[in-house]
């Protein structure tokens, strides 16, 4: 009796020890005893399968990988461009036309792969100065009949006319002509080409804006505003600033220095002069006739740009120069120093 009594007292004072401790000791039914409140487990197939499932990189993760490639691919070219187009469709398509639009592409494309996002960047720069300054006081421009057509908005040849140069030293510099000692001449081309654009642009629609006497560059008639090879007071300055400025991101952006910041401005300016006479003294006369916008755009950035390279040229030969002309001094100083001791 003593014996069970003591029994009795352990029993009633033994803590409760929880089930879960000895699962063993459950019955054999279904798990969702476990949990009294089951939230659509997932069935064991699938999770089988998310366990045993390669490490696959996610789409976005993937994509971002490739725009990111270090150099440029023509995979990262493409993809970055198509991103920024589809997000950038309501200020292209305030500046170019449908066909413009796709011939932009294939620049930006280039631009890329040649010369990654900054060179990107800059013809970006380019493209959003260029269109705000054609809107500038476009009914007013319209009224006079010296405005862009389509509301300033650019077609394929605008595109291709302005762009023929850079796109010229994008490829030269893909394909690494020169090889490397001639990269940075290409990359200067390039910047010096769009420089050389965005001046003529610049001054030709603050003109038409703004200029309050045009005159012909060749003989310094008066004219309407609009007329080919017409210049203003007011469009020069600001298309010397819109070089200036444009010249100034590429040295922001790490891809030309101080140096060839002045390089490009001159460059520029020397070529919207050379472009001036050509339309003033050409443009629409007998004979020549083929010689329309496009095409004397072309030849205008293509002066840019050549002129840009060649006087990089000549600037890296005149220190070579003079480096060369110094340390043969200072070898005949070090001579001379030997002789008399």
């Amino acid at each position: 009796m003593a014996w069970s009594n003591t029994l009795l007292q352990i029993h009633i004072k033994s803590p409760s020890i929880p089930s879960l401790l000895f699962p063993h000791s459950l019955a054999k039914r279904s798990p969702f005893l476990l949990n009294p409140n089951p939230i659509n487990p997932i069935p064991r197939s699938l999770r089988m399968q998310f366990l045993h499932r390669p490490n696959a990189v996610p789409l976005v993760s993937r994509a971002m990988d490739i725009i990111q490639s270090s150099p440029p691919t023509w995979q990262s070219a493409v993809l970055s461009n198509l991103l920024i187009f589809v997000v950038g469709t309501p200020l292209l398509v305030a500046g170019l036309s449908l066909s413009g639009i796709c011939a932009a592409f294939l620049l930006g494309t280039l631009t890329w792969r040649a010369f990654g996002s900054l060179g990107f960047l800059l013809v970006a720069s380019y493209f959003v100065i260029g269109t705000a300054v054609t809107k500038v006081k476009m009914a007013q421009k319209e009224a006079q009949g010296v405005a862009e057509k389509r509301k300033g908005r650019r077609g394929p040849g605008s595109v291709i006319g302005s762009s023929a140069a850079g796109c010229v030293c994008a490829v030269l510099t893909i394909y690494g002509v020169g090889g490397e000692a001639f990269t940075r001449l290409w990359r200067l081309g390039f910047i010096a080409s769009f420089c050389t654009k965005l001046s003529d642009t610049v001054s030709s629609e603050i003109g038409k804006a703004y200029g309050k006497t045009t005159y012909l560059v060749t003989n310094f008639q008066i004219v309407p505003r609009g007329t080919e090879g017409a210049v203003s007071v007011e469009g020069t300055v600001a298309g010397l600033l819109a070089s200036i400025l444009l010249a100034t991101i590429g040295c922001l952006l790490g891809e030309i220095s101080v140096p060839e910041v002045l390089i490009c401005v001159i460059a520029s300016q020397i070529a919207n002069l050379g472009e001036s006479i050509i339309g003033a003294a050409f443009q629409g006369k007998e004979g020549f006739r083929w010689l329309n916008n496009d095409a004397v755009n072309v030849i205008n950035i293509s002066i840019g740009c050549i002129l840009a390279v060649l006087m990089q040229q000549l600037l890296q030969n005149w220190q070579m120069c003079n480096k060369y002309s110094n340390d043969l001094a200072n070898l005949e100083r070090f001579s001379n120093d030997m002789e008399k001791h």
